[in-house]
């Protein structure tokens, strides 16, 4: 039977990080791009090896060439 949440919970909100965080890597470790926005507003697509860059999105190109890369971001602070 499945675990039932309450939507308003903490357990909720923390079940949909732990179900997001498992999601990122999982798609990182399949050797596929990950596209998010940061904290700071930028879209930004991180590649498996940790490298990441700020894009651009570009309406109406078709999936997969939908977004130009703006410039490499530089690492995460410590």
């Amino acid at each position: 039977m499945p675990v039932v949440y309450d939507f308003g919970s903490t357990q909720f909100d923390d079940a949909v990080r732990a179900a997001t965080r498992k999601a990122f890597a999982e798609t990182l470790a399949a050797g596929l791009p990950v596209f998010y926005i940061d904290g700071d507003g930028l879209n930004v697509m991180e590649r498996a090896d940790g490298r990441r860059f700020e894009i651009r999105w570009l309406p109406g190109a078709p999936s997969g060439e939908n977004y130009e890369i703006i410039r490499e971001l530089t690492a995460y602070a410590a």
